[in-house]
């Protein structure tokens, strides 16, 4: 049975579980407009197949409980995690990340101390994605921005799950035009080619500190962006849970469970 300490770590909002042993802790960070509830599935599986795991959900700045912020630029975004993973005792975990916390956990392991990764479903290159946002970008300034939000959710396969995970991911969520316009900003307003640079570079910290990175994905991934991982991150691990769209974890929180609690993420 998974039972947490529910207080606010630093400046977010969230929830920690487990107990000591030399395994890295698990932070698990959510994706845009949801909220830290999307995890639960995974921490009940988790608490089944790993009991006593140290874990850390947070609500990230401007979601759930936690407080709004002027800039949710990922620098930034990364710094505030840290003081909440500092002021929940955790020394070097390993960072879950799903959609916008893949990008999230990916910078982390790249400035802050960290024994790997877990990217739920987020791709690192934002090309054609930039592309769509920035043509629907007056519309998301305006009244009508929630049109753009439901573009997005209509490509995210949400028929897929099963349906009690379709009710979480329609009410765990609160979407507003400051988080959306906020998080998206340095896609809208910085080169898609500049933002890979970047990308580019944090892989090379992860694999020059020798950090397990593993991709976990609904569908097999584009073969040129397979190709440029691979590329760039030799041994990063490529997991497809089929039929999951972009909530791998709720439609396979088992699954998912049960990766977190092997070898490559600490638990031997």
């Amino acid at each position: 049975m998974y039972e947490a300490e529910r207080r606010y770590f630093g400046e977010l909002a969230g929830d920690r579980a487990g107990g000591g042993g030399d395994r890295p802790a698990l932070v698990f960070l959510h994706g845009l407009t949801y909220d830290r509830r999307q995890w639960g599935p995974v921490l009940r599986e988790l608490a089944v197949v790993d009991p006593g795991r140290r874990t850390l959900v947070v609500d990230l700045p401007g979601h759930g409980g936690s407080p709004r912020r002027d800039s949710y630029r990922p620098a930034e975004v990364a710094e505030v995690v840290h003081g909440a993973v500092t002021a929940a005792g955790l020394d070097a975990p390993v960072l879950v990340g799903h959609s916008l916390g893949g990008v999230l956990a990916t910078c982390y392991a790249a400035t802050y101390p960290a024994r790997g990764v877990v990217n739920v479903d987020q791709p690192l290159l934002v090309g054609g994605f930039a592309a769509v946002l920035r043509r629907m970008e007056p519309v998301l300034r305006g009244p009508d921005w929630r049109d753009v939000w439901n573009t997005m959710l209509g490509g995210m396969r949400i028929e897929e799950l099963p349906p009690s995970a379709r009710e979480l991911v329609r009410t765990a969520t609160t979407p507003r035009p400051d988080l959306l316009l906020g998080y998206w900003d340095e896609v809208l307003s910085r080169p898609a080619e500049e933002l890979a640079a970047e990308r580019t570079a944090e892989l090379a910290t992860i694999r020059s500190r020798g950090l397990a990175y593993r991709y976990v994905t609904g569908a097999e991934p584009d073969p040129a962006y397979r190709s440029w991982l691979e590329t760039n991150l030799p041994e990063v691990t490529i997991t497809v849970l089929p039929g999951s769209g972009h909530f791998p974890h709720l439609a396979h929180p088992d699954a998912l469970a049960r990766l977190l609690a092997g070898p490559s993420n600490g638990s031997a």
